[in-house]
């Protein structure tokens, strides 16, 4: 898929742009702070109901403006004519509202999966150094990508975990007052949802970083100028990955782990109590990112740190072409941290993509065999 045409109106600092694009490489240039990453940044909005650069809606409306409007025409492939409308308003404070073809949708989340995008960017490096929610993030947001309907149910298990959370408190009388029996129990009700609906993100997690690690020691030997190995494992925070016999290993089934969920709620409840907080499920969990034979984290240098991130996001966006989907991959302000093998190396890897959406303040940083359109972005 690629996108023909990207229309923003009061979105970060443009009143109101459009812009027509090919498919192959565009690369936006122009000095820090003149709109580039804004461009992609609306692109990535529009496919994923998030930004890499902020948490929060505000800082997309442009200042003084009650909302924003993205809209963008995809078109399916370069062989299929046929192309979809994506609309999206952005109102800080409120529910934002979607149209796909100009027909309202019941909700934004239904927007999901109709543009698929990867992109990497000076932020990714926080999946290799950062804290365990960044690498949880990363692994849901993809799975997200390759199965739409994950957006509902990781939204339903953020709801159930604050609601859980909040009867925790509760009970540990740190809002004041002490909760009886008839808040306990409900506190049964809150873990078998969260036990079930942890079980299904967890499965989906495994099963996504099992199909990436198929592809992730591929992708860093081909932009590190080293011959180690980067792997990346699930590490749980409880016993419900595997059931080890004594010749065999197995995944859980969904069922199997929602019960060991369970348990081990029952188990730590009273510690749960005591600190407020709920510490069994998928949000305590982390993904281990190896090279060679030591763990990413605390031990891999600037460049190594560097091509993992990248090869995550490339392992990705082969994964998910290995669905059946071609994502838009896009690379902002990357090339210029990057030293000139790795470039070479980044440039060889994404030369087949069918569209690539680049930024770059020098527009020398971008290895010149690239190609495609190049665009200027001065003031906005």
């Amino acid at each position: 898929m690629h996108v023909t045409h990207l229309h923003l109106v009061d979105y970060r600092s443009y009143p109101e742009v459009q812009v027509a694009l090919k498919p192959g490489v565009c690369v936006f240039v122009g000095a820090n702070g003149q709109g580039k990453t804004n461009l992609v940044e609306a692109v990535e909005y529009l496919a994923t109901l998030g930004s890499h650069r902020v948490a929060g809606d505000q800082p997309l409306v442009r200042a003084g403006a009650e909302r924003a409007t993205v809209r963008a025409r995809v078109q399916r492939s370069v062989d299929d004519d046929r192309s979809l409308l994506l609309e999206l308003d952005i109102v800080p404070g409120k529910a934002n509202r979607a149209k796909l073809n100009r027909a309202p949708l019941k909700r934004a989340r239904d927007l999901l999966g109709a543009l698929v995008v990867v992109l990497f960017s000076p932020e990714d490096l926080a999946v290799v150094k950062g804290d365990p929610s960044e690498r949880r993030r990363f692994l849901d947001d993809l799975l997200v990508s390759r199965w739409p309907r994950f957006a509902g149910i990781r939204g339903d298990y953020d709801r159930v975990l604050r609601q859980r959370n909040a009867l925790l408190k509760s009970l540990s009388g740190r809002q004041g007052r002490v909760a009886g029996p008839d808040v306990a129990a409900t506190l049964d009700t809150w873990d078998e949802h969260l036990s079930q609906l942890g079980a299904e993100l967890i499965v989906a997690r495994l099963a996504t970083l099992g199909d990436l690690a198929a592809h992730l020691d591929v992708e860093y030997r081909a932009i590190a100028p080293v011959n180690n190995e980067a792997r990346a494992s699930y590490v749980s925070s409880n016993p419900v990955v595997v059931r080890v016999s004594e010749d065999s290993a197995a995944p859980l089934s969904r069922d199997e782990i929602a019960e060991v969920l369970r348990v081990r709620m029952s188990e730590r409840r009273p510690e749960e109590i005591a600190r407020g907080v709920s510490l069994v499920g998928p949000h305590r969990d982390d993904v281990l990112l190896e090279i060679g034979p030591l763990p990413a984290k605390g031990y891999a240098s600037h460049g190594e740190s560097w091509s993992l991130a990248c090869a995550l996001r490339l392992a990705a966006f082969r994964l998910l072409r290995d669905d059946g989907i071609e994502p838009v991959l896009i690379l902002d302000d990357v090339f210029a941290e990057l030293d000139h093998t790795r470039r070479q190396r980044l440039a060889g890897g994404i030369a087949d993509a069918e569209q690539v959406l680049i930024t770059a303040a020098v527009a020398a940083d971008v290895p010149a065999e690239l190609g495609g359109v190049r665009y200027r972005v001065d003031s906005g």
